[in-house]
């Protein structure tokens, strides 16, 4: 039988649907001291971001049966691709997922720094009517800079053109001559926009793509969001612009270090921070499960079917 090890969790409606094809599903949590040994147990391994697959998990796993790792997400930057795939074992994610829930987020983080709804929800909890100290600004007719023009890229420049605003676009590809959206270089975008998205993997050959010299380049009192990977943004020069009005407000759902100790960007009053949470809406998570049963179904294809057939063959 084969047998999958959630170590991260897994919808219980994808693990359901799993079962009923065959497969065997744990859906147990292994530490990294343990998990490569326990690893040689099983041919799929589904892991969320939580778990770091290393080459010495990889080298644990050394003689076992595993034949797939899922990254039930986007960035699979939390496992050693090179290694696995030099190993025989195929690395996967799920792309199509949370592009709307990210987008959705990165455009609430755009109104809560725009608005102040984060300091102004704290200091009327703490007694205090800042009525005439809170004047944000609309979104519409500004300029979003959306810097990665992937699929939450391009969900987001969707929803925000809704919303009246004019974007333009950045993307290690370059020019995408089927979208309609302006593509600027990467500088020029910086000089450029009212408001930042960041929709990027991070390269640490490169280390982070944000740091003081692009802030310098941007216009005074930008809007900066990162909703993609927390190194992305160098913290340290983020929170010198805030603090000197360069970057007006950010919005920030990923962080360097996770869960985060800087408590000084965390509690800056013109950022808004949220735990890691873009893909946390019930329709992506069902969606990511669906993902993950349908590309481990098709890669035991011939299992599968041979599953199905014993099964009608007994009734």
């Amino acid at each position: 039988m084969i047998r999958i090890l959630t170590n991260d969790g897994l919808q219980q409606g994808a693990v359901d649907k799993l079962v009923s094809m065959g497969f065997k599903v744990v859906n147990t949590h292994y530490d990294k001291d343990v998990l490569g040994e326990v690893l040689k147990d099983f041919d799929v391994l589904v892991i969320r971001s939580a778990t770091k697959i290393t080459a010495d998990i990889l080298d644990a796993e050394e003689g076992g049966k595993l034949k797939l790792i899922i990254r039930a997400g986007v960035g699979i930057d939390n496992i050693d691709v090179n290694y696995a795939t030099e190993k025989g074992i195929i690395v996967k994610n799920t792309p199509n997922a949370s592009s709307d829930s990210v987008a959705e987020l990165a455009i609430g983080h755009m109104f809560a720094v725009a608005r102040f709804l984060g300091v102004s929800n704290y200091t009327m909890r703490n007694g205090q009517w800042n009525k005439k100290k809170y004047e944000g600004i609309e979104l519409g007719g500004k300029t979003l800079g959306i810097i990665g023009m992937g699929r939450i890229g391009r969900a987001l420049a969707t929803k925000a053109t809704a919303l009246g605003m004019n974007v333009v676009y950045n993307d290690i590809f370059g020019k995408q001559n089927n979208l309609s959206y302006d593509f600027l270089e990467f500088d020029d975008l910086l000089k450029k926009s009212d408001f930042i998205s960041l929709h990027v993997p991070y390269d640490k050959n490169k280390g982070s793509l944000i740091g003081k010299n692009e802030i310098e380049k941007m216009k005074d009192g930008v809007y900066l969001i990162n909703c993609s990977r927390g190194k992305v943004v160098d913290e340290k020069a983020l929170l010198d612009a805030l603090n000197v009005g360069k970057v007006a407000g950010a919005g920030i759902d990923v962080f360097e270090e996770e869960p985060t100790n800087n408590k000084e960007l965390v509690n800056h009053p013109n950022v808004s921070v949220t735990p890691h949470i873009g893909a946390a809406t019930k329709e992506a998570q069902n969606r990511i499960g669906e993902e993950v049963v349908t590309t481990i179904a098709n890669y035991f294809e011939q299992e599968v079917s041979s599953i199905a057939a014993k099964t009608i063959e007994s009734v």
